[in-house]
């Protein structure tokens, strides 16, 4: 594969630029002009990230509208127009993963809420043998770490979940997780 002499790619970078500050003036044209020399390779782009047309097609629609509305935030300094773009399509298609994941995993999320976080989470603990090596070891835990270790595993709350709902900064969260691990770790040996 050959690639493009490095003055014809300047060219294409400053033209794109160019476009991006048209953009911010409302010039329609510069979108046209964008949409025409992006959308191709940012379909590709989203089609391997999302494995469906139909989200890879509607992620690089709402680009070009993030683009659109966005582009005044264009600085050239940081980097080259195409990038800009670039990373404008991945957070939109991360967001889009992001959400994809929630829905196919959890359709209705109220209707597996428990009644009660702490009475799940000690339902779950109690659920497991008394004779259990995990049981003891889980004992072993301060109440409120042992919580979330079991929110975290059992019911497969991320760190920002387990924080907002058990009040504590994210930070708190991810420390309570990480020690409580490494201490099942070392009462599991």
């Amino acid at each position: 594969m050959t690639s493009l002499p490095r003055i014809a790619h300047d060219t294409v970078e400053d033209e794109l630029a160019e476009a991006l500050h048209g953009c911010a003036r409302g010039e329609r044209a510069s979108l046209h002009r964008l949409y025409e020399h992006l959308a191709p390779k940012m379909t590709g782009v989203a089609l391997r990230m999302l494995r469906r047309r139909d989200l890879a097609d509607e992620v690089v629609h709402d680009t070009f509208l993030r683009i659109w509305e966005k582009a005044g935030s264009y600085d050239p300094s940081r980097g080259k127009a195409s990038t800009w773009a670039f990373t404008v399509l991945r957070n939109t298609a991360l967001n889009v993963l992001r959400g994809e994941r929630r829905i196919e995993l959890v359709e209705d999320y109220d209707a597996i809420e428990p009644a009660s976080e702490e009475a799940d989470a000690e339902s779950l603990l109690v659920a497991l043998s008394e004779t259990s090596a995990l049981k003891r070891c889980l004992d072993r835990l301060e109440p409120m770490r042992r919580r979330a270790i079991l929110l975290a595993y059992l019911r497969g709350l991320t760190h920002g979940e387990l924080a907002g709902r058990l009040g504590v900064p994210l930070g708190t969260a991810k420390a309570w997780i990480r020690r409580s691990l490494r201490t099942l770790k070392d009462c599991l040996a």
